[in-house]
C-alpha cells in the first residue's frame, strides 16, 4: 500500500505539564490512600476530586493520553466553539495542580496485592496504596493506512462518529471497517449523510445477512477489496484506491474498534463485561475490592463527558470508603 499526502507531519504532543519521576523513587513509609493510573480526562478529574478531599494520593501516567489526539471536539459541554484534546487536558491538569494534585510520569508495569494493600510497580519505583483507580483507557485498532496517527491528529481520519458525525453532515463519508461492527458504524453515519460507503477490509461474509440487507436498503455501497493506495489532496479529500478503482471521500472514519487497556486489572482477577471492558458496579468498583475503574476502559461509549462523570463517582466512592475504614461517619 502506498500513501501520498501534502500534509506536513504533525509535531509531537506538547505534553510538558507533568513532572517526571526521578530515576529512583523510595516507597513512602505510609501507604498512599489511592493511586490513579492514567492522565486522560477521567484520571485528571479523579485527581481534582481526590486533591480537594485532602487525600494522600498520586496520579501515575505514561505520558500518552489518547485524548491528546483529538483535533477538536464540539460535543463536550461548556465549549460552544469546541476544544482540542490538548487544550482540554492542559486545563484539567492546571485545575488539578491548583489543589496540589501530585502527578508523575511513570508507567505502571505491574499491579499486585499485599494483604489489604495494592502494590504498583514502575521502572522508577514502587507505590503502596489502599485503593487504586484505573483510568487507562483503550487503544484504537488502527486502519491499514500509512501515517494514520498524523491523519487522526489532523482530522483527516476520524474515529468517533458520535463525537463528530454532525460535522460530516452531507459529506461523502468512507468507513473503513470489518464485519458487523463496520456495517453498524456505516449505518449510524447514514443518519448524517446519504453518501456513505463501507470499505470492508475483512472477509466479505463477515457481515451478517441482516445487516447486509440493511446496507443495501440504505444505499450504502460496500467495497470488499483490499485498499491499494491512499491519497490525501490539498483540499483534504481522501482518495482510496481499491480493486483498480478510486473512491474520493470528504471524511474517512475508522471503524475497527478498540482494545481495552485492562491488563493490570486482569492480573488481579477482575472480571470483564461482554464488550471486553472492565465490569464495575454503581460506584465504579471492579470485582476486586478496592480496585476502581473509570472512562473508556469500562464501557463502550467512548465519550469525554461519560469518562469525567465516572471518575467523579469513583473518587467520591473511594473517599467515602476510606472514611468508613478509618472509623469516620459517612457524609
Amino acid at each position: 500500500m502506498r500513501l501520498t499526502s501534502p500534509l506536513a507531519p504533525q509535531p509531537p504532543l506538547p505534553w510538558t505539564v507533568f513532572a517526571p519521576m526521578p530515576d529512583s523513587l523510595e516507597t513512602p513509609q505510609e501507604p498512599l490512600d489511592c493511586v490513579v493510573v492514567g492522565a486522560g480526562p477521567a484520571g485528571l478529574t479523579a485527581a481534582i476530586y481526590l486533591a480537594r478531599f485532602g487525600r494522600r494520593f498520586e496520579l501515575l501516567h505514561d505520558g500518552e493520553p489518547r485524548a491528546g489526539w483529538i483535533p477538536r471536539t464540539h460535543n463536550y459541554p461548556g465549549f460552544p466553539d469546541g476544544v482540542s484534546g490538548v487544550e482540554l487536558l492542559e486545563r484539567l491538569t492546571a485545575q488539578a495542580e491548583r489543589y496540589g494534585a501530585p502527578m508523575r510520569q511513570a508507567c505502571v508495569e505491574a499491579l499486585e496485592r499485599d494483604g489489604d494493600l495494592f502494590v504498583l510497580r514502575t521502572a522508577r519505583g514502587t507505590r503502596l496504596a489502599r485503593a487504586v483507580l484505573l483510568a487507562t483507557g483503550v487503544r484504537d485498532n488502527e486502519p491499514p493506512l500509512p501515517g494514520v496517527e498524523d491523519a487522526i491528529r489532523s482530522g483527516v481520519v476520524r474515529i468517533c462518529p458520535i463525537c463528530d458525525g454532525y460535522e460530516a453532515s452531507g459529506q461523502a463519508i468512507g468507513v473503513i471497517g470489518s464485519g458487523d461492527a463496520g456495517a453498524r458504524e456505516a449505518i449510524f453515519l447514514r443518519g448524517f449523510s446519504d453518501r456513505v460507503c463501507l470499505v470492508h477490509v475483512g472477509e466479505a461474509e463477515a457481515v451478517s445477512p441482516k445487516l447486509g440487507e440493511q446496507l443495501a436498503r440504505l444505499g450504502i455501497e460496500v467495497i470488499a477489496t483490499p485498499i491499494e493506495a491512499v491519497t490525501i489532496g490539498e483540499d483534504r479529500v481522501v482518495a482510496l484506491a481499491s480493486g483498480g478503482r478510486e473512491r474520493r471521500f470528504d471524511t474517512v472514519y475508522s471503524a475497527l474498534g478498540v482494545t481495552s487497556r485492562c491488563k493490570l486489572a486482569l492480573d488481579l482477577g477482575a472480571r470483564l463485561g461482554d464488550d471486553g471492558r472492565l465490569k464495575v458496579d454503581d460506584h465504579q468498583e471492579t470485582s476486586v475490592k478496592g480496585l476502581f475503574a473509570a472512562g473508556d476502559v469500562v464501557r463502550g461509549l467512548n465519550q469525554i463527558a461519560v469518562a469525567v462523570a465516572e471518575a467523579a463517582v469513583a473518587a467520591v466512592a473511594i473517599h467515602n470508603r476510606l472514611r468508613e475504614a478509618d472509623g469516620q461517619a459517612p457524609p
